[in-house]
């Protein structure tokens, strides 16, 4: 346990206080009835967007994870973080356009349009299991694991704690106070990652390290390697980051009403094609902020460290004084309540108007508003419920694996291919959201080390979570193609403003935009992606 002192302490109480008054002050300007409390109103502005966007993904089980992940492989798990920069260009040209141009409140309500009404309940049902299992339980558990290792504080104390605090700011405000609050939010944080960063590199001199040549010796081999080869460690191969990344990262940052609802808030198109890529280019910061930590603490601390899950707390620990360790707590923090709260925020939206409001077209704004925050706290305590169950798992990343790997593969389906393809149909998207979600829960029960220890697809056959997902969206693919030429073909007028005419569209300004300011920042984002590839390689 890491010894506290009371300023630290001071440091975080003041830090909980603020973003609570915070959350409810914001929510007293909430005055624009349903549409304020779920979309805070439609007045989001791109930086917003963008930080949320950041603040919404980066959980405790990032900065945790991640920094264990550059102590054990290296910076080979930047991967994620820059393949999330190209979903967030496809989230800005391909999809934001459509949620913004057909006015939804939600994911699965675009699916309706796009398909038909039993889709939309098929989609919400999934979209809440993903927030209130993935999303809050996994990084409730995280956050209180990390918090028991700081502080000496029960894990379901801390759950408790942090739960409380983040429902009542969620509850009473809505997606305004969540968007402030995480932007609040995603400042602490990444000042947080700069100044751990800082202090591991100033701490370099004095182990005889004054340049990255003699940084890259005292390394493991490859540890400062950015693409994966056959002799890294971290069993990552670039064919399951081509081909599986994009079946996980178009259901996350594309599909998942979580992450996505921040778009649906914007002011403008404008907004909402940029605040993804504001977001993009925030993303190429975890690999500096929260990978390479990971690296000094092998070069540091290697001797101190016994498991990679302690290296993040190490590096607190010896590197950070009183005052500073409080901010990094903070840090800690914010990565957590920002995830959870941008989770139950989306159960809330999901359950009043995807449910409630289809089955009861009559219902009162103020109603709405009630179920939304009703459903947020219901979620919270099964999530409180089912957060400690993560334990059973053999690490909090394998749970998260195992629970991309069966929701990913049929939703990223439905979403890519009814955008793309006009002659999918309704038909098709049961099918395969039936037929994927049943072949997803095979594979992991299959897989599940039921009778004994072996993992029989990912240790017998070889096959890594990412591979699992692509071959799943392959199977998928298939049912969604072969259901809807089986059966009648769509009303092809009906759905045109929710498929792309061809795939070139998305490079047109859209003639809502003044000019084709996305199309020139995804530019640079590519041409900044070919710089960190070929510079780190």
């Amino acid at each position: 346990m890491t010894s506290i002192s009371t300023i630290d302490i001071s440091i975080i109480a003041v830090y909980l206080i603020a973003i609570l008054v915070i959350g409810v002050w914001v929510s007293r300007s909430n005055n624009n009835g349903a549409d304020g409390y779920f979309l805070a109103g439609r007045t989001l502005k791109w930086p917003v967007i963008g930080a949320a966007l950041f603040a919404s993904n980066i959980s405790t089980v990032h900065l945790v994870g991640l920094a264990a992940s550059g102590f054990r492989d290296g910076l080979v798990w930047g991967n994620f973080e820059l393949l999330a920069i190209v979903t967030l260009i496809m989230l800005s040209l391909i999809f934001a356009p459509f949620y913004f141009k057909n006015k939804i409140a939600t994911l699965p309500e675009f699916l309706e349009k796009r398909y038909n009404a039993t889709v939309r309940s098929f989609m919400a049902v999934l979209a809440l299991l993903g927030a209130l299992f993935m999303h809050i339980g996994v990084s409730l558990y995280a956050g209180a694991v990390v918090f028991e290792h700081f502080f000496g504080l029960n894990v379901y104390a801390s759950i408790l704690t942090i739960s409380l605090i983040t429902t009542i700011y969620t509850v009473v405000g809505g997606l305004q106070s969540v968007v402030i609050t995480e932007t609040i939010q995603t400042v602490i944080l990444i000042a947080g990652a700069i100044t751990l960063s800082l202090f591991g590199v100033w701490a370099l001199p004095a182990h005889g390290i004054t340049s990255w040549s003699e940084l890259v010796n005292a390394a493991k081999p490859e540890q400062l390697n950015l693409i994966p080869t056959k002799s890294n460690p971290s069993g990552l191969t670039w064919q399951a980051l081509f081909l599986g990344y994009p079946v996980i990262g178009i259901w996350y940052w594309c599909a998942d009403q979580t992450i996505v609802q921040r778009v649906l808030g914007a002011e403008s198109l404008q907004d909402a094609k940029i605040g993804p890529l504001f977001a993009a280019f925030i993303k190429v910061l975890p690999i500096f902020l929260f990978i390479l930590p990971g690296v000094l603490g092998y070069v540091l601390f290697r001797d101190v460290i016994t498991d990679p899950n302690d290296t993040f707390p190490v590096l607190i620990t010896h590197l950070l004084p009183v005052g500073l360790k409080g901010l990094m707590a903070a840090a800690l923090l914010a990565a957590l309540m920002s995830t959870i709260a941008a989770a139950l925020n989306s159960a809330g939206t999901l359950v009043s108007i995807d449910i409630a409001k289809v089955n009861h077209p009559d219902i009162s704004e103020s109603k709405q508003i009630l179920i939304g925050r009703v459903t947020a706290v219901i979620v919270m305590v099964i999530a409180i419920s089912w957060s400690p169950l993560i334990a059973r798992f053999n690490s909090i990343f394998e749970a998260i694996n195992v629970l991309l790997t069966v929701i990913s593969p049929p939703i990223t389906t439905v979403f890519i291919w009814g955008i793309f393809w006009r002659r999918g149909n309704h038909q098709g998207a049961l099918a395969t959201f039936a037929g994927g979600f049943l072949l997803g829960l095979f594979a992991f029960l299959v897989d599940f080390p039921v009778f004994g220890d072996a993992k029989m697809i990912t240790e017998g056959m070889g096959i890594s979570f990412m591979m699992q997902a692509w071959w799943l969206f392959v199977a998928c693919s298939v049912i969604y193609f072969a259901v809807s030429l089986a059966t009648p073909a769509p009303d092809y007028p009906n759905i045109s403003n929710y498929t792309l005419e061809s795939p070139f569209a998305i490079l047109k300004k859209e003639p809502l935009e003044k000019r084709n300011t996305p199309i020139l920042l995804t530019i640079v984002l590519m041409l900044l992606l070919i710089l960190i590839y070929t510079t780190i390689g």
